[in-house]
């Protein structure tokens, strides 16, 4: 399968999720008993396609009977092609009017930090992609990746046999619709952190949708490479992310919400023409990448970005022991009550088996973000700070500093830009 057709598959594919099912008997078992049981369904691809469902226990026969139904016997119709073709291209559209720059500028950091290759492909559907895709298309990449070894069943609040006897029932021996072709290469490529910049002027005065004008703002993203999930040093770095923190120029709640991270008290208390400045850690497989998303007004983009590398060079001094034992609180609170919901849960027992083949507990998570010392923080920044930048930047960019000085700045020893000099102005 060529790579730019490959291109926003995924996005493809999960607008096509739970649609029409193969035969009556399916669509009732979905529609009736269901509805009674109280079931919620949903089926999310970020980097794993995950397919949940929330019902009553004693539904557990027909929950997995669903999931292998939906999973492996897909009509894809011609009608079912041209819904998802009409869905992807309003999400298209809509990704360009939205005023959360979010979702693009993540995009943006992937595409400038790991340039042609693995994460740094692009994640939403290219336009031009979406008339290729067909079912042709999404049989041979069902063939692909929806294949026993790549999968993995996960239940919270069921008897472990329960649900063993249920998915040797409906998946152990299941024919899929696209058949089966035998061994398939699959793209096993790591990820190259290549660092680089990806720039997009566009026009931000006028993303408002009501009345009340949204000021603006041109966004800039400055990442640096960090670690995949299954190195050790991925919780120093969660707690460094933790530490930095920020939020927006306005933000509800107090101290439990972030208000004395680095990135408030630093950036958005001392500067009150900063609209953002928030701290982001992406972590995978293979690699990783932590970053800071800044706003402000276009004026003063090269503020903004010297203000930025600053909190970088920052990282790898002095930690405080107080606000690192405040961003070890914090991470372990956020994480038990993420784990107080069950859909939380089994989503996290699913990703930890299908990664590691294994699941961290709680307490034990607990346990090794106790264990995290200022001088690991100051370690893991040092290491990340060797490495090239990756930039991403949204908005009138006429202010915006060369690649060349935002590198010199995170090489310095405070983080500021190259002075420039103009003969005429």
């Amino acid at each position: 399968m060529k790579r730019n057709t490959l291109a926003g598959l995924l996005t493809f594919w999960r607008n096509w999720h739970f649609r029409l099912l193969p035969d009556s008997t399916v669509k009732m078992r979905f529609c009736s008993p269901w509805r009674n049981m109280g079931a919620s369904v949903t089926a999310r691809p970020p980097d794993t396609t995950m397919y949940a469902v929330s019902a009553d226990s004693r539904g557990v026969d027909t929950v997995v009977g669903l999931l292998a139904d939906v999973v492996l016997q897909p009509c894809l119709t011609d009608e079912e092609l041209e819904m998802t073709r009409m869905a992807v291209q309003f999400e298209l559209e809509n990704l360009n009017m939205r005023p959360d720059p979010e979702p693009l500028l993540t995009e943006m950091i992937h595409e400038a930090a790991y340039r042609g290759n693995t994460v740094g492909l692009h994640r939403f559907c290219p336009p031009e992609n979406i008339a290729r895709i067909d079912r042709e298309v999404l049989h041979s990449y069902l063939r692909s990746y929806y294949t026993p070894e790549r999968m993995v069943l996960a239940g919270v609040g069921v008897e472990h046999e329960h649900l063993v006897e249920s998915a040797t029932r409906h998946l152990l021996g299941a024919q899929p619709a696209w058949g089966d072709a035998g061994p398939v290469a699959v793209d096993r490529s790591v990820a190259q952190y290549t660092g680089g910049i990806v720039k997009l002027e566009r026009d931000m005065s006028n993303v408002s949708l009501g009345p009340t004008p949204i000021p603006e703002l041109t966004h800039i993203m400055v990442g640096l490479e960090s670690c995949s999930f299954l190195e050790d040093d991925f919780i120093p770095f969660a707690v460094l992310n933790m530490m930095m923190g920020g939020g927006g120029s306005f933000s509800a709640g107090g101290p439990g919400k972030g208000m004395f991270s680095r990135l408030y008290l630093n950036v958005l208390n001392r500067h009150h023409w900063m609209y953002n400045a928030t701290s982001y850690h992406h972590s995978y497989e293979d690699t990783g990448l932590l970053c800071i998303h800044a706003s402000a007004n276009p004026r003063q983009v090269r503020e903004m970005v010297e203000i930025i590398t600053k909190e970088f060079i920052l990282m790898g001094g002095t930690v405080d022991v107080v606000e690192l034992e405040r961003a070890k609180t914090q991470l372990m609170s956020m994480l038990m009550m993420n784990l107080e919901s069950r859909p939380v849960i089994f989503e996290d027992v699913g990703r930890q088996v299908l990664a590691t083949h294994s699941r961290k507990l709680p307490h034990e998570l607990c346990a090794l973000i106790r264990d995290v010392k200022p001088e690991d923080i100051k370690r893991v920044a040092v290491k990340m700070l060797r490495g090239k930048p990756a930039v991403a930047a949204l908005g009138d960019l006429n202010g915006l500093p060369s690649y060349e000085h935002i590198q010199a700045a995170l090489s310095s020893r405070d983080g500021r830009l190259p002075r420039t000099y103009r003969l005429f102005r």
